[in-house]
């Protein structure tokens, strides 16, 4: 009885009917097949989700706490993003968005520091220095590796012409940044020191993307980004996180379609 009730505790209202108390809770709805379960349970925070960096770290971090979710998908090559139930929950139209009641958080590391704040879990010490640190980082990653990583992503590999100033400025600048987070863990376990907190899992999503953004070299060029992302990885939260993309069958495809709707600029082109 008492683990039934420390169940509930933690997952709120729900009724077990074959009776096995100690089989661990799966976090999302949608259980898989042969699972003898009926669930009573109302989740309030929803994440939209696609399997790509900024998405996977908000996966990473409600796995690693533990709070319950509703999946829902997103996929970004069919155009679900320009939805108008979607923009009405983020104006920019991509991934992630968070729900949780009746607020509402886009911008992967906004939903993190939100989520970070609401749990109390994944923070630095709660001083001004640790603060302004754990800050500083989070808006490097914000405001550095995803835009830069992105850029040379969407030059060297999407873009319609292959302009060599282009492919080369992102390329350097995604390195340069690598290279910032790379001396930083070259003298600490983790971003912020010995704890593990939301500014490694900001830089596990992207670091998951590196071969891609970089090339099959950047393990070299980064080695203690790799121990970083190995370690992490490793982790059984960072593991159920990354199967989260084999529950929906996304659109791996880029074809046209996919082309027009993600650079629907493009369009401006044709003339």
């Amino acid at each position: 009885m008492r683990d039934r009730r420390a169940l509930r505790r933690r997952h709120g209202r729900q009724r077990i009917l074959d009776g096995r108390k100690h089989r661990p809770l799966p976090m999302l709805l949608g259980e898989p097949a042969g699972w003898r379960r009926v669930w009573e349970t109302t989740l309030v925070i929803k994440l939209y989700y696609h399997p790509s960096p900024n998405p996977a770290k908000i996966a990473l971090f409600l796995e690693e706490t533990g709070t319950p979710y509703e999946l829902v998908p997103v996929d970004t090559r069919k155009g679900d993003q320009f939805k108008p139930e979607f923009v009405a929950l983020n104006p920019n139209a991509k991934t992630p968005v968070l729900t949780d009641g009746d607020a509402t958080i886009f911008d992967s590391n906004a939903i993190l520091l939100y989520l970070a704040e609401k749990t109390g879990q994944f923070l630095p010490e709660n001083t001004p220095k640790a603060r302004g640190e754990m800050l500083s980082w989070l808006m490097f990653v914000a405001t550095g590796i995803g835009p830069y990583c992105g850029q040379a992503v969407h030059f060297s590999r999407f873009a319609p012409e292959k302009l060599p100033y282009a492919i080369n400025r992102y390329a350097r600048e995604a390195e340069r940044h690598w290279g910032i987070i790379d001396a930083r863990l070259a003298k600490r376990r983790y971003m912020l020191g010995d704890a593990y907190t939301l500014i490694d899992m900001s830089v596990w999503g992207w670091a998951t993307r590196l071969a891609f953004a970089i090339g099959d070299d950047w393990a070299a060029m980064f080695p203690h980004v790799k121990r970083h992302l190995d370690e992490i990885s490793a982790r059984p939260a960072a593991q159920r996180a990354v199967a989260l993309k084999d529950r929906f069958a996304f659109k791996t495809e880029f074809d046209d379609e996919a082309r027009r709707i993600l650079f629907p600029q493009n369009a401006h082109l044709v003339a």
